[in-house]
């Protein structure tokens, strides 16, 4: 997979287990020398391209998150197929599909760390699906910037360029300012994990703010070019798409909220 010779994708999500991956029903059966697996993931990208998921499923079905397994599983498994889902409203470049387990047999060898130790692994690599995310759209809001400067500077009303109006300046420094605390919360996060220093609160801070902020510039993106920014012929619309997903998906704005707060007053609303 790191030499590109393999595209891998992340099977946590099922239809009835969002933001609470501990309430999944996928089950992996011991059979001796390999498991059984059975369940649907949802929402899963890079599903319909990947060679190889790394699939979480209930090996202890009474035991919550401590009975949990990570599988690597090879699409070339009998009983694996995935089916792609189209018209999403942004990301319309990613592979987003389902993944279907179907008594899929996985040798033993394929566990991917301990057995009933997966939600670990699964939190763990949200940690970095998350920094990734706010890492994204910094970026994002940056190409909104960048975009609306040059488009300013060249539409015309009123016999002049809409940059010399106050509040077409206004926004654009609104864009900025949140732009560049969206870029220090991520480079904080980034050189915790650089440090090997515990950054969860930090990630999931940087996650909650760059994801929503990510929209309100995308926004401002729109209201900036005015009715063409409604058109599929300028960036900034698939950009104010694009900018939707951020505050759902590695885990909802909603939680990232309770995981800061669990940090700030000791008490887990997840319990």
């Amino acid at each position: 997979m790191t030499s590109g010779e393999w595209i891998g994708c992340f099977g946590l999500t099922e239809p009835n287990a969002g933001s609470d991956p501990a309430s999944m029903i996928s089950t992996a059966e011991d059979r001796g020398d390999h498991f059984v697996l059975n369940g649907q993931k949802t929402w899963i990208t890079n599903a319909g391209v990947a060679d190889l998921a790394i699939v979480y499923a209930k090996t202890e079905k009474e035991a919550g998150a401590r009975g949990i397994t990570s599988f690597l599983v090879e699409r070339s498994f009998e009983g694996f197929s995935t089916r792609d889902i189209h018209d999403k409203l942004g990301l319309r470049a990613s592979n987003t599909g389902e993944i279907f387990l179907e008594n899929c047999k996985v040798p033993k060898e394929n566990v991917l760390g301990e057995v009933n130790n997966g939600f670990k692994i699964a939190m763990g690599t949200l940690d970095f699906g998350r920094y990734t995310v706010a890492a994204g759209c910094v970026g994002l809001a940056q190409g909104c910037i960048d975009i609306c400067k040059e488009y300013a500077k060249q539409r015309i009303q009123f016999g002049k360029p809409i940059a010399s109006f106050q509040l077409i300046q206004q926004m654009i420094a609104d864009m900025v300012v949140e732009c560049e605390a969206g870029r220090l919360l991520v480079y904080r996060a980034g050189d915790l994990k650089n440090k090997g220093l515990p950054n969860t609160r930090e990630t999931s801070i940087a996650k909650y703010y760059c994801s929503e902020m990510a929209n309100r510039v995308a926004y401002k993106a729109i209201q900036i070019h005015g009715g063409y920014g409604f058109s599929g012929e300028y960036d900034v619309e698939r950009l104010y798409r694009d900018a939707r997903i951020n505050t759902l998906y590695e885990g909802t704005s909603q939680i990232q909220q309770l995981i800061i707060g669990a940090f700030e007053l000791g008490i887990r609303a997840f319990a």
